[in-house]
């Protein structure tokens, strides 16, 4: 039997750590080392106690989650569950190679899905993703004060335990998919963890169209545009996909396609 994973729990909020601690105790393969209450404790006792893995929240006093994967010293990181009610930090912390982004309130089940996937980086993730970490925390710290660009230029998506990066110039379309939003880039799609709402407030509006509640086009995709008596129009993307926009998104596709009524 292989040795238990050593956890590191930080959270601000006393009921929220002893949540934590009170699933963790029904986990036989978790050792708890340790509980912080702030960035600057975090930083502390993730140097002294080499966790294998840290259930981390974002915002609490001194240096938020982000800042503590920042301020560790070179060498290996240990693995990172974000813990948060916020969800505006989903894909910072993909970017971070987190393994999970726990929202609360999150359920039981939830919690010990998180835990395996511990459990499956131990056992298949290679060393280079801890490498992978600690490059991109150093370029974060780099530029503490850099401000955000106003629409993005790269979606995050999951592919099995590994971040995958979409260049948007690369995206044909989106469509919803549940929960989740599929990106097509030419024959593949790739899940990611945005709403349609979301995401189109992130995309630029002079390269993307929404066009229907479920589906963004690409505007340099589209090879032809058939307009439908009801006020619909179907888009026909040059590697032949056929997608027909809603009623009601009519006059943005009007406006974008410069369109007569």
């Amino acid at each position: 039997m292989s040795a238990a994973l050593r956890v590191l729990i930080v959270d601000d909020e006393p009921l929220a750590r002893q949540r934590l601690k009170d699933l963790l105790a029904e986990a036989p393969d978790m050792q708890l080392v340790g509980e912080c209450r702030n960035g600057h404790e975090a930083i502390a006792a993730i140097g002294a106690e080499r966790p294998d893995l840290v259930l981390l929240d974002v915002e609490m006093p001194g240096p938020d989650g982000f800042g503590v994967l920042r301020a560790l010293a070179p060498g290996p990181a240990p693995a990172v569950i974000f813990v948060t009610a916020h969800r505006d930090f989903a894909v910072q912390a993909f970017e971070a190679n987190a393994l999970d982004y726990l929202l609360k309130p999150f359920d039981r089940e939830r919690f010990r899905s998180s835990l395996e996937r511990a459990r499956d980086r131990r056992r298949t993730a290679p060393s280079s993703l801890d490498a992978a970490l600690l490059e991109r925390l150093q370029s974060l710290a780099a530029h503490p004060s850099a401000a955000p660009a106003r629409y993005v230029t790269r979606l995050v998506a999951r592919v099995g335990w590994r971040m995958r990066f979409l260049p948007v110039e690369d995206i044909d379309y989106l469509t919803a998919e549940g929960n989740y939003v599929a990106v097509h880039v030419g024959k593949q799609s790739h899940l990611t963890r945005e709403t349609m709402a979301a995401l189109e407030e992130k995309l630029d509006p002079r390269q993307f169209l929404r066009a229907h509640r479920s589906f963004i086009v690409r505007l340099d995709r589209i090879e032809e545009v058939e307009p439908l008596p009801p006020g619909e129009f179907v888009f026909v993307l040059r590697d032949g996909t056929r997608l027909t926009s809603g009623r009601s998104y009519r006059a943005q596709v009007q406006r974008a396609l410069e369109l007569s009524t």
